[in-house]
């Protein structure tokens, strides 16, 4: 039997297939009705599914004030930043986000994990979801089912970092601050659209694929995607020093190609990949007002750092910090986003302001 593609998210920060546990961690459900989509498509309900550490601290007036959301990257989901990249170096006592100081939410965002999908039986029919939609239902989780007015922070991964731009944008001041890390606040296109819709293409390229209606995952069409994502994730630095064989390399490709081929249903992978194509905050950068901390990193085939927008942008935000990594064998490409070790410091800076 076929196993499911990793998401993706998860293979480009290089993690293991199960998520550590944090203890504390509590998860719950939110069913919001009547989501209407911005196509107009309609749901009578939409489940978002999320995963909470530390506990809500409250004023005189019983508003919840230490708040922090964490938003993952496509095909993740918030359990991912249970690793210990990630929880072990920002969740424990006097870290950044000490989760007894700080009530931390982690959802699952629409198309991904315990979260409403196509794959829950819609499959196709499903409604065709984009980033506003994702950002909106985040904003009706926190503000309908937690009681959460405000938001200390918004840490976002990849597709969370582009969430976060968004959020600035259509709410803001509701985050006291963001942090996105790995993207860039700019319309999907030249290669980064490229490789999406390559992903997209090979699966419905796949006759087992059927226009969704499969009865067994099209096996073709997500090794090509695997294949794909696995290019888009890497560090080519890293590999050079660590693989400077044929032979070497090849056994590590074929050793990562097993880990990360086959996790994730056809459909959720080409809703996930196609939700990106209405996403441009660039003409309304200037509404971001708040202490920002945008990290991205040197070796990231997604983001690269040559094509100069990052710096125009951050010019156009007041308090925006831009920080970008400078590529090493230490670090993780694209995933450099969820190993907090090489950004921390710069975050405890943002919380301290």
């Amino acid at each position: 039997m076929l196993k499911r593609l990793l998401p993706l998210a998860l293979l480009l920060a290089a993690f293991p297939a199960q998520a550590q546990m944090v203890e504390g961690a509590i998860d719950g459900d939110a069913i919001l009705k009547d989501f209407t989509f911005r196509s107009g498509e309609k749901l009578p309900e939409l489940k978002m599914h999320y995963t909470t550490l530390g506990k809500p601290q409250r004023d005189a007036s019983g508003a919840i004030v230490n708040a922090v959301m964490i938003l993952h990257g496509t095909g993740g989901t918030g359990k991912q930043f249970l690793q210990p990249q990630f929880a072990g170096e920002l969740f424990g006592p006097g870290q950044p986000l000490d989760t007894a100081k700080y009530y931390v939410i982690l959802p699952d965002n629409i198309g991904h994990g315990g979260s409403s999908k196509p794959s829950d039986g819609m499959r196709m029919a499903f409604p065709r979801y984009d980033y506003d939609d994702m950002v909106a239902a985040q904003h009706r989780l926190l503000t309908e089912k937690l009681g959460i007015g405000e938001l200390q922070l918004i840490l976002g991964t990849s597709m969370g970092c582009m969430h976060a731009f968004v959020w600035g944008e259509s709410w803001p001041g509701f985050a006291k601050r963001l942090a996105p890390f790995a993207c860039l606040p700019v319309e999907i296109a030249g290669e980064n659209r490229m490789w999406r819709t390559l992903i997209i293409d090979a699966i419905k390229a796949d006759p087992a694929w059927n226009g969704g209606n499969y009865t067994q995952e099209p096996a073709a069409g997500l090794r090509t995607a695997a294949s794909i994502g696995l290019i888009a994730g890497s560090n080519p630095y890293a590999l050079q020093a660590q693989y400077p064989t044929r032979a070497a390399a090849e056994a590590y490709k074929d050793t990562a190609f097993a880990r990360s081929y086959g996790r994730n249903d056809a459909n959720d992978v080409i809703y996930q990949f196609d939700a990106s194509r209405t996403y441009n905050p660039w003409a309304d950068l200037e509404k971001i007002d708040v202490p920002l901390l945008w990290v991205n990193s040197a070796d990231d085939f997604i983001n690269p750092p040559g094509y100069g927008i990052a710096e125009q942008a951050a010019a156009r935000m007041p308090r925006a910090r831009y920080v970008l990594i400078p590529a090493s064998p230490e670090t993780k490409g694209h995933g450099t986003h969820s190993w907090a070790k090489f950004w921390k410091d710069d975050l405890a800076k943002l919380m301290a302001e």
